[in-house]
């Protein structure tokens, strides 16, 4: 992408209405442009992340098995009053009607329309287990939106739905999503860490949020600092490994959202040099609810012995708008964003520090073709602008990597490489820096754990 044809509307100040970091960054950036209270539009550098996150979670979604579809964001308060929720949601539930007078909601969750097709679609309990998610905007009316789209009221989450026919098989698509969501956050570079949480209004008897540590965070969390650190396990592809015993490992490590604290516990548990204090983002949770949508609903399947059995679910959130910030937030500077690789807008920029200069144009343009052929995702500052304005439009959009190329290095055969989180430059012969470029870009794009 060529920047000069690029859109890309970046701002020198912080907007005043911007209250924490990565708030003030997208908007600096030009990833985003707020419509209404809790409302943004994403522009073409926040959109091109936001589709990166989106790709790891459809992936590792994928890989567990579950079976991706699109429900509508507009429901009938019918679905919701057979489940006895429409009344008890409360005043985040956008609720309307539509010409003829029909009660209608903007989805705020899908646990009854995924409930109507599986009652209608699935009769046999040879049809199980069963996962079905998807992405989807979604709207929650905030009493107080803010903080960008860390809490806006119109939000993209995938939720995904897990059937079974009994605790025991709903409790192992449990933990298969509990592994996922590790995998999931990994890859995008975070740490995401799983806590005990309140169910809240999605109900169910065993609920975990994934919190990732910064200061800005709307939660108090309380966990053993080894988990901080604590190492991803590999999962064959077909999810074959021993679910149960990672879930048992992870959670053997106590942490919490100050809701569920158990302060006696947290001291039993934890020695004193391990305990960790800190604030935390919700960027995803798990749920299983067993039959509380099933039974009024009648989601039924024939068991093997001809008999009705009222199946049993999980449902399990990710926050894909959420996550943009939420990486922000734990990954930045005094100078702008710090993106990691796996959902940098892009993974390289070429700078060029003299743009109409003849040969470093020439020079520019045979090396940005080159990234795209080495299978970098590159962008190309050719703007007739000033260095230092192209430098810090550089740090502050936080591509990992920069590429420097000017008269003077051009003149003795060199490109300058910036790296973009430690500030660390090398000077090396310009035939090498693609090379050097991928080299540095492939083991951190992580497709695999």
């Amino acid at each position: 992408m060529r920047l000069s044809r690029y859109f890309l509307p970046v701002l020198k100040e912080s907007p005043k209405e911007a209250e924490i970091v990565s708030h003030k960054l997208m908007l600096r950036a030009g990833m985003i442009k707020q419509q209404a209270a809790g409302s943004y539009s994403w522009l073409p550098l926040g959109y091109r992340v936001l589709e990166k996150v989106k790709k790891i979670i459809e992936q590792e979604q994928d890989r567990s098995g579950a079976v991706e579809l699109l429900m509508p964001t507009l429901q009938s308060a019918d679905l919701w009053r057979e489940s006895g929720r429409y009344d008890a949601y409360g005043e985040e539930m956008l609720r309307v009607k539509d010409r003829h007078k029909r009660d209608m909601l903007y989805g705020p969750t899908n646990e009854e329309m995924i409930t109507d097709i599986f009652r209608t679609y699935v009769k046999s309990y040879r049809d199980l287990p069963l996962n079905l998610y998807h992405i989807q905007w979604k709207f929650r009316d905030e009493v107080r939106p803010r903080f960008g789209t860390m809490r806006s009221r119109e939000f993209l989450m995938k939720d995904a739905y897990s059937f079974d026919l009994d605790k025991d098989g709903a409790t192992q698509a449990f933990y298969r999503m509990f592994v996922a969501y590790l995998r999931t956050f990994h890859r995008m570079g975070l740490v995401g860490i799983p806590m005990r949480a309140d169910s809240g209004p999605i109900g169910g008897d065993m609920s975990y949020e994934f919190h990732v540590l910064a200061d800005t965070g709307e939660s108090a969390v309380f966990l053993h600092a080894d988990l901080v650190n604590k190492p991803i396990p590999p999962i064959d592809t077909d999810f074959r490994s021993d679910l149960s015993a990672i879930f048992k490992d992870w959670t053997s490590l106590y942490a919490a959202t100050d809701e569920m604290l158990d302060e006696a516990k947290f001291k039993t548990d934890v020695p004193e040099d391990k305990r960790l204090s800190a604030r935390g983002i919700e960027v995803g949770h798990i749920f299983y609810f067993g039959t509380k949508y099933s039974d009024p609903m009648k989601a039924t399947v024939t068991g093997p012995d001809g008999k009705e059995i009222t199946v049993h679910g999980g449902s399990y959130g990710i926050g894909p708008s959420r996550l943009v910030p939420a990486v922000i937030e734990a990954s930045h500077d005094d100078a702008g964003i710090v993106w990691p690789v796996p959902v940098a807008p892009f993974e390289v920029t070429l700078i060029n520090l003299k743009a109409g200069d003849a040969d470093t144009d020439a020079a520019c343009e045979k090396l940005y073709a080159e990234l795209g052929n080495a299978g970098l995702d590159a962008l190309y500052d050719d703007r007739d602008a000033p260095a230092g304005q192209k430098f810090a439009t550089a740090d502050l959009i936080g591509i990992p990597y920069q590429i420097i190329l000017g008269p003077r290095g051009l003149k003795e055969g060199q490109a300058e490489i910036k790296h973009r989180k430690t500030g660390e430059r090398e000077t090396l012969p310009l035939a090498d820096a693609v090379e050097r470029v991928r080299s540095l870009v492939e083991p951190q794009r992580r497709d695999k754990v």
